[in-house]
């Protein structure tokens, strides 16, 4: 999800290789590197049983997408995506993976997660080698078949010609049409959806 934002910072520290002649309708594309990559979400609950509350915490790693760039650094919106595949989320309860398929995500109906970056905000490029840089990604986040405008934290790094971090956004079950979890075992579901997004992005060398 917050992919766009790694690619960004990917392509930051690419530019500064690239020829000054470079033609101004050039891109530069990254895809979702084959490891390294892992979207979950994280949800406070009180368990029957428990003294205090916890969070409970699904993940998947099959993420797949790509970013893709203008000469100009911003993102090229409609050849840019990010998805993840929902029915693969686990947590360390199959219940809870069962109840969340079937009534809350409804993965049959709605596979996955999609997440299409609309701007960059506060990147410096290039990120310098060995050092790190945190800002905000704009994008269209898709779940459960409604479309919101969503806000991403995130922290970057480039690893050679790669780039890796982690991004975050929050969100309500009501902001996407989602049901809360009512089953007698949860005594209470908070009603905030923490996503948490750890990613790998590399050039892609097939264009």
């Amino acid at each position: 999800m917050a992919f766009v934002l790694v690619a960004l910072a990917a392509a930051a520290t690419a530019a500064a290789g690239q020829a000054a002649s470079a033609s101004k309708t050039a891109g530069t594309r990254f895809v979702v590197a084959p490891s390294g990559n892992e979207a979950r979400y994280r949800v406070r609950e009180q368990l029957a049983g428990f003294d205090l509350p916890r969070d409970a915490i699904g993940a998947t790693k099959n993420v797949t997408g790509q970013i893709v760039l203008g000469a100009d650094g911003k993102v090229v919106k409609e050849a840019s995506k990010l998805t993840i595949k929902l029915a693969e989320l686990k947590s360390d309860q199959t219940r809870r993976d069962n109840y969340l398929r079937r009534s809350t995500l409804e993965t049959t109906k709605y596979p996955s997660a999609e997440m299409v970056p609309t701007a960059l905000e506060g990147l410096l490029m290039p990120i310098p080698p060995g050092s790190s840089q945190t800002f905000t990604v704009r994008g269209d986040l898709t779940v459960h078949g409604v479309t919101k405008p969503t806000a991403w934290n995130v922290t970057a790094r480039a690893e050679g010609k790669e780039v890796v971090g982690t991004a975050s956004t929050a969100f309500t079950f009501k902001d996407f049409g989602l049901e809360q979890p009512r089953v007698p075992i949860v005594l209470s579901v908070a009603d905030t959806i923490r996503l948490e997004y750890d990613f790998r992005f590399v050039p892609d060398t097939t264009h």
